[in-house]
């Protein structure tokens, strides 16, 4: 049999940051994202020879060893070998040689969960081949536990739960064992009129996370009061974009956009550059009521909101820049997983 599984990469519309601990353990957090149709997909397929085969098709990577209990993390498919070392522990494999292969629909570090999925959509594939009787918030902190604790990667927790349950999400974070996630139940042409207006632009600049993730962290310990209150509006931005969403408000989602930028900027110094400062002036100028960086900052993606048919030249103004404007769709679905006779 041949075991598959896909996960949604999320677009995060407000509260971004106020996941990340020790903020959200001491003060709590809130969290509003929207999954869309871009996948992190994985599959696990029998082979003839001996052993297991890692391959990483949108890296193009492969890498192959000896049948064993636990792989070396070392720096090379790393999420690929912390998932599958994490079920070996938890669970056991039949001695069976397969091949686990990934692909991922958007770039590593580009700001839309791409890591957190892959590892829930890794999960998911095993999960089918053992039938494992998980549900989506079991794979969501199974998937934070095997990244933060097993793999010691830094981040927050809204990707998990996004790529495993799906939709519109109202998310609040107490500890990393309490995690609500409260569906929201958006009239379809409030959503349509949001997947119109709002823009989806990928700056062609990757970044490395951790270091942002990290002077946040360490700016809630030294109890830096301007970053920590551009935390607390965040976490409130949150509650605004909800109210907004809920009642059709979709003239204030480009002011409350807007207002999470500038205290986002506040939360750590390599958040936004002159590069994003430029980008998101342009769009401005062009009609766009708001926006924000996708994940944790320094690069990645962006969105705008672009009300009425600001959106073309709002576009217009982005082909400026060398990055580029990406389709895409809002999903309901979350993590689904099948198997097929090989």
């Amino acid at each position: 049999m041949i075991y598959r599984s896909r996960a949604p990469l999320r677009i995060g519309l407000a509260g971004g940051g106020t996941d990340v601990s020790p903020y959200s353990n001491t003060f709590g957090g809130a969290i509003l994202n929207a999954t869309i149709a871009h996948y992190a997909h994985a599959t696990i397929e029998p082979i003839t020879e001996n052993g297991i085969i890692l391959k990483a098709f949108d890296l193009k990577q492969e890498k192959r060893y000896e049948w064993a209990s636990q792989l070396p993390i070392n720096g090379k498919l790393d999420l690929l070998k912390g998932v599958y070392n994490r079920i070996q522990k938890d669970y056991g494999l039949p001695l069976t040689n397969f091949c686990l292969s990934t692909y991922v629909d958007a770039p590593a570090g580009s700001g839309l969960g791409t890591s957190s999925t892959l590892v829930v959509a890794i999960i998911g594939a095993f999960a089918e081949m053992l039938k494992l009787p998980l549900g989506e918030y079991d794979i969501a902190h199974y998937a934070y536990d095997i990244e933060r604790n097993d793999l010691g990667l830094e981040g927050g927790r809204q990707d998990q739960y996004a790529a495993t349950f799906g939709g519109v999400n109202f998310m609040e974070f107490s500890n990393a064992d309490n995690v609500i996630v409260n569906p929201l139940r958006i009239k379809q042409e409030y959503l349509n009129e949001l997947e119109h207006n709002l823009v989806l632009y990928y700056t062609d600049k990757t970044r490395e996370s951790a270091n942002i993730i990290r002077e946040q962290q360490q700016n809630v310990l030294n109890n830096n009061n301007v970053s920590i209150a551009a935390m607390h509006q965040l976490k409130e931005q949150a509650h605004m974009m909800k109210e907004a969403l809920l009642k059709g408000r979709l003239h204030e989602i480009g002011e409350v956009l807007d207002f999470g930028f500038e205290q986002k900027r506040k939360m750590a110094t390599h958040i936004s550059n002159s590069f994003i400062e430029d980008i998101y002036e342009a769009a401005k100028k062009a009609g766009a009521t708001g926006g924000k960086i996708s994940g944790a900052g320094g690069g990645g993606f962006m969105i705008f909101y672009c009300p009425g048919n600001t959106r073309y030249k709002v576009i217009d103004s982005l082909n400026n820049f060398g990055g580029e404007v990406k389709p895409y769709r809002f999903t309901k679905h979350g993590l689904i997983s099948w198997s097929t006779a090989s």
